[in-house]
Order: structure tokens, then C-alpha cells, then sequence
């Protein structure tokens, strides 16, 4: 008989429609009426407890920003330094336990929120991100499940991996977690990233210190309460939202410091890498950095690209989640016969994007994050305003008195090294650059190099020697590649996210490689009969 323990195997949870006459519309709807009613005081969770600061600040509807959903107190250094102590304490006995018990709080996580939590946290992003109900679906409940099953899955593979075994040796592989605490940082795009930095640590019995990021630490809380609900034991992940220069100055400069999992700006990551860098030599070990950073993400088509399904993937790709997504199509490469025939049909659709507050179902785009983000992108769109490269072909209206909004914006550049071809927006801006038919292969290059990112990117051609081309040529300007499909919505256990160049450090969350980061493997051989005799038969006389 097989003895070999397995777990359960893991398969993507179904994306529920919320359509008209559901029972889960009229859940998630008595939801969004329950939260955004009820102002929470958010405190920070160390080994447990609750602490409250004094220090504090709002967490916010981007498309209500008048409206406060939670109060949340800030860590300051002692708060910082006690995360981090916790973290150390706690480490001592989650390390030790089995795997498949650490497994086990996951996928009782995983459950709990595949049903008595999905309407909570779908309604919570909802309401600080302003992320629509489909949007919210494929991310905070879907997305998130898929993280916890997949990564139990994963887990279960590499523990398994072990070496060969000669005669009269054993040899065994001992996955020890990292010598520290893991800091987790997370962004405010995506709540399964929130979930799964910290968690995916955690799994490998791993210890965190987690920081999210300030704008929805109101997510963020949620997803701790779920996790102390499906048994974490306190001081495994310790919720320390804060300044993050604060938070940073105790982390990066502690020597048990043993990892850093983080999601964010690429100015930000290297910047923390350089801390590191610094102080490397007080380090007990040296930290693991797992980062996933910015993006340009592009679409190129080919002459022979499908119309139609070219025009619904800039507009999917480029202005779901009002564009906030990593991997968001922000620069468009068309040649101009095809251009022709697609300008209009792209323009009326974009034109006639519903926008507004995300309760209201018939929306498809809510606002941007926050105040910050808002006048960013509206700076890119008055520089196309005032540029003779560029000119808006629709949207570029910005209103920011009620909630944080902007009208998907369609630019067209001249040049294909115009400014918003080049840099990182981070919001409901694309920017499509016509090429003539004859310079395919030209723009092959001018794609590859016009971006320092290397994140995701897509072609659309029915002509498979093109797809080739592309798929050769642009080998290095994507971690994720797509052909015939928007550059967004990679799916856990299926399409591995991550990039390389300045989009990080391409570990890919929802793989085994990202679980390897969090292992500190020991080789150990057991010798059943040691020798006796230094001497070898060479060393015998004739």
C-alpha cells in the first residue's frame, strides 16, 4: 500500500458572472450597503494582539473620496522592532511544525474564502479600490484561492524532490526555512498579491514582518483576519502598516533579515536593494530578494492580426482596473492599413466606457487609487495635450472633485520613443503608434528596446512565420508573452507572473520557483556502514 501523504489537487476556482438574478449579485450588493456603512478602527496585529498607535490615517473610496471606510494607525520604530522580534519568536515553533499542517491553515483559507469570506473581501476591494465586481471576482476571491491551493501543490513537489541514494547511503534533502524573518511589502493593485507575499513565505515556515501598502490597508486587514481566523498562529505574519521609509529603516537594517518579498515601483525595489547592499556585511545570511517591479507592457500587431479581437484586447488590456494593473497594455504598435480599419470602432468603444462609482454594476471602470496617482496621470495626459508628437484621439478629461476619475485616454505618438510610449503611467492611458506595414520587422526592435521593463507584452497575427519572429525576437522584452490575447490576467498555475529587466527579479508567483526563494535546502547523508581504514586499495603493495 501507498503511504505517500498527498494533498488535495488543486484546481482554478470558477469566476462566478455576479449576473442579473444571481444570488451572489444580491450577496455581494448587501455587502458593498453593510461595509460602506460601518467605519473601521484598524489596528496593527503583532503576534496576535491588536496595537493602536494614536497615529493615524484614512483609508478611503477612490470614487467616494469623501467618504472614510477606516481609520488605521500607523507602526512607528518600536511597533517595527517588536514585528520583528515576534516574527524571530514565532519562527521557533511554526518552523518546526509539519509541512502539511502549515499547509492545512492555507487551504482552510482558501476554503473560508471560496465561501463565507468571498462576498467580504470582494466587497472590501471593491470599496478601496475601486475595482469593479468582475474585477474584484478575478482577483481578491479567485486569484487569492488559486495562490493558496496552487502553492500547497507546489510545496508538496519540492519537498518531494530528494536526491539519489547510492548503496549503503541515504541521502535526503531538508527544506529548512530561511535563518530570520521575511519582509513582505505589497502594492495596492492587486489583493491577491496582498495575500500571497506574506503567505507564500509563510508556507515554506517562513516568519513576516507585513507592510502593506497604505492605500488599502483596509484589504489588508481583512486578509489577516481571515488568515487568524483559518487557525495562522500569532506572530507568523505580523500586519504592520505604516510610512514605509519607517517601517523599511528597522527591516532592511536588522541582521536576521533573511528575505524581502515585494511588489511595487521599480525605483522603490532598487532603492531597498541598495539598502541591502549597504549592510550586507551585518547580515546573519544573505537575503533572498524577490521582487516584481513596473512595466510598459506592449501590443504589437502584425498586418494579418484579427480585427476585432485586436481592438477588444487594447480596451480590455489597457483600461480594466482604470489601468492599474502591472501588466497593462500601455503602448500599441499598429501598421497603418490595418490602423485604418480599427481607429474608429476602438475610439466609439473607449468613448463609450461606463465610468463611476463601482456599486453601480453597469460600470466598467471605477477611479484611480488616490490623489497621488491622479495628478500623476493627469501630467502625462497634458503633456500630450501640449506636445506637437502627440494628440489625444478620446478621453482625456480628468475630474478628481468627487472620486479620483479619468476618462480612458486613447494618445497617438508620432514617434514611437514619444514620453508616454516610454514611461511607466500607471493609469487609463495607451498610447498607439502607427507604423508602415513594410517596417514589421523594424518594430520588432524598436519594441524590445524602447522600454527598460520586461514584464508582459503581446502579438496578434494570423500569420504563424510572424508569430515566430516575435516570439524570437521579443524573447527578453516580456517575462509573460502572450499571442492572440491581451498582455493581462495571468492565471496561477497556468501562466507564472514575472518579468525580468527592470520589472524585477522574475521568481514567478504562482510556481514552485517563487516557493524555492523560501527554502534554505540542507543536504544530509547517513552512511549505514562508515569505512574503518583511511587507507585506499591503490595505496596497497604489488
Amino acid at each position: 500500500m501507498d503511504h505517500k501523504l498527498t494533498t488535495p489537487t488543486p484546481v482554478n476556482e470558477p469566476v462566478l458572472t455576479y449576473a442579473p438574478g444571481t444570488s451572489a449579485r444580491a450577496v455581494l450588493r448587501q455587502k458593498l450597503c453593510d461595509l460602506a456603512t460601518e467605519q473601521l478602527d484598524i489596528p496593527l496585529i503583532i503576534g496576535g494582539q491588536e496595537i493602536r498607535t494614536g497615529k493615524t490615517a484614512r483609508a478611503v473610496m477612490p470614487h467616494k473620496h469623501g467618504q472614510t471606510l477606516a481609520v488605521w494607525h500607523k507602526a512607528g520604530k518600536e511597533q517595527v522592532e517588536r514585528a520583528v522580534k515576534t516574527a524571530l519568536d514565532a519562527r521557533r515553533d511554526w518552523s518546526s511544525w509539519r509541512w502539511e499542517d502549515r499547509a492545512a491553515v492555507f487551504l482552510r483559507a482558501a476554503e473560508r474564502l471560496s465561501t463565507s469570506w468571498r462576498p467580504v473581501l470582494n466587497a472590501a476591494t471593491m470599496l478601496c479600490q475601486s475595482k469593479t465586481a468582475h474585477q474584484a471576482e478575478i482577483d481578491s476571491a479567485c486569484e487569492l484561492i488559486d495562490f493558496w491551493r496552487f502553492n500547497v501543490h507546489f510545496a508538496e513537489k519540492l519537498y518531494s524532490e530528494q536526491p539519489f541514494s547510492s548503496a549503503g547511503v541515504w541521502n535526503r534533502m531538508d527544506y529548512r526555512p530561511l535563518e530570520g524573518f521575511v519582509y513582505a511589502v505589497t502594492p495596492f493593485n492587486f489583493t491577491a498579491i496582498a495575500g500571497n507575499l506574506p503567505a507564500a513565505p509563510a508556507l515554506m515556515g517562513n516568519t513576516v514582518v507585513w507592510k502593506p501598502a497604505s492605500s488599502t490597508v483596509y484589504t489588508g486587514y481583512h486578509i489577516i483576519r481571515l488568515l487568524e481566523e483559518a487557525g495562522l498562529p500569532p506572530g507568523v505574519i505580523n500586519f504592520v502598516p505604516g510610512d514605509a521609509a519607517a517601517v523599511s529603516e528597522v527591516c532592511l537594517g536588522h541582521p536576521d533579515l533573511a528575505g524581502i518579498h515585494f511588489t511595487g515601483s521599480t525605483a522603490v525595489f532598487q532603492e531597498m536593494w541598495k539598502r541591502v547592499g549597504e549592510n550586507i556585511a551585518s547580515y546573519r545570511s544573505y537575503p533572498r530578494l524577490v521582487g516584481e517591479t513596473g512595466g510598459k507592457d506592449f501590443i504589437i500587431a502584425h498586418p494579418s492580426a484579427e480585427p476585432d479581437a485586436l481592438v477588444t484586447a487594447i480596451v480590455r488590456g489597457a483600461f480594466e482596473y482604470q489601468g492599474q494593473k502591472c501588466s497593462a497594455a500601455s503602448r500599441v504598435y499598429v501598421p497603418e492599413p490595418l490602423w485604418k480599419g480599427i481607429k474608429d470602432r476602438l475610439l466609439e468603444q473607449v468613448a463609450g466606457l461606463t465610468m463611476g462609482d463601482v456599486s453601480d454594476f453597469r460600470n466598467f471602470m471605477g477611479a484611480v487609487i488616490d490623489q497621488r496617482a491622479f495628478e500623476k496621470i493627469s501630467e502625462y495626459i497634458e503633456a500630450a495635450k501640449r506636445s506637437k508628437d502627440a494628440r489625444i484621439l478620446v478621453g482625456g478629461e480628468t475630474d478628481g472633485s468627487e472620486g479620483y476619475f479619468i476618462r480612458p485616454t486613447v494618445i497617438q505618438a508620432q514617434t514611437p520613443d514619444f514620453l508616454t510610449m516610454c514611461e511607466e503611467i500607471f493609469g487609463p492611458v495607451v498610447t498607439v503608434h502607427v507604423y508602415p506595414e513594410a517596417k514589421w520587422s523594424e518594430m520588432l526592435d524598436v519594441v524590445d528596446r524602447t522600454s527598460p521593463y520586461a514584464l508582459t507584452g503581446s502579438v496578434f497575427s494570423n500569420d504563424r512565420g510572424a508569430v515566430i519572429e516575435a516570439t524570437d525576437r521579443l524573447r527578453h522584452a516580456a517575462g509573460n508573452f502572450y499571442i492572440n490575447d491581451k498582455p493581462t490576467g495571468a492565471v496561477v498555475g497556468q501562466q507564472p507572473f514575472g518579468g525580468a529587466r527592470a520589472s524585477g527579479t522574475n521568481d514567478k508567483a504562482g510556481s514552485v520557483l517563487n516557493l524555492v526563494r523560501w527554502a534554505s535546502p540542507r543536504s544530509i547523508k547517513e552512511t549505514f556502514a562508515p569505512a574503518t581504514d583511511y587507507r585506499y586499495p591503490f595505496m596497497a603493495e604489488e
